[in-house]
């Protein structure tokens, strides 16, 4: 008989918590979290790169890619990618389902990976496969896409690592102060300290060639709130100097109340 403490304890307390019940599935791991949801959200928002018209630029997140044609049913599920240099739309008109190497004619340039505990060693290219089994992500972008750039995410370490192709081979790069400016974008990736979403968290983002961060629709909306209350805020300071002026030559202005 299974004893009942006085009073009965929350079911927070007896019960598995979020951390004993993750959204990973052990047959289909990587699927995503809130953050898994929110990052890649993020890193759309701000990935403009000033050199490439917005009908040349596609990105997506947890979509399908499919990379060989020889095994037209092998595919991988980046958190995050960008094709640059591409077409935003499927032949011009039409929304993707997934994103078919063979059919689309331009390999990703860069992919982001959020650790997560099912999938940091395949992310990090750790992971040991036969030659009958799939290649894992690491050897789909670097040996198969050979994808310029690869960044590597872990949320909880806060670690951010940036992966770039030299000689068929990824290696890792060193950053600065958590940055890395990507030239052939005009684009930097780095760890941004901040409230997106109203969640205080750090995120990667992206940064334009002064060294300020891309900002979001949302910024953007405020930035320009903000910059027509100080000009309205001018306005009435010069009118009310120019009144104060009027007033001591002995001219009463004229001014109209609103």
């Amino acid at each position: 008989m299974m004893y009942q403490s006085e009073p009965p304890l929350s079911a927070k307390e007896v019960l598995p918590t979020m951390y004993d019940l993750p959204s990973e599935d052990p047959e289909e791991p990587g699927l995503p979290d809130e953050f898994h949801l929110l990052q890649p959200r993020l890193l759309d928002e701000t990935f403009r790169p000033p050199n490439y018209p917005s009908e040349q630029i596609f990105v997506a997140s947890d979509l399908n890619l499919y990379y060989d044609v020889r095994h037209t049913l092998w595919y991988k599920r980046p958190d995050w990618f960008a094709v640059v240099g591409g077409e935003r739309l499927y032949e011009q008109r039409d929304l993707r389902l997934s994103y078919v190497v063979w059919q689309e004619g331009v390999n990703p340039f860069i992919m982001v990976e959020l650790l997560s505990p099912g999938t940091e060693k395949e992310d990090l290219g750790q992971t040991l496969r036969s030659v009958e089994q799939p290649p894992t992500k690491w050897q789909v972008y670097e040996q198969i896409l050979r994808i310029p750039y690869y960044a590597i995410f872990d949320r909880y370490s806060q670690n951010f690592q940036m992966f770039k192709l030299d000689g068929g081979r990824y290696r890792a790069v060193e950053l600065e102060d958590e940055r890395f400016w990507i030239p052939e974008l005009e684009l930097g990736l780095g760890v941004w300290q901040g409230r997106y979403q109203d969640i205080e968290h750090s995120w990667l983002r992206w940064y334009n060639q002064a060294g300020n961060w891309v900002l979001t629709p949302v910024e953007q909306e405020r930035q320009r709130t903000e910059l027509e209350k100080q000009r309205a805020e001018q306005e009435r300071q010069r009118t009310e100097r120019l009144v104060a002026q009027l007033r001591s030559l002995g001219i009463e202005p004229d001014i109209e109340s609103n």
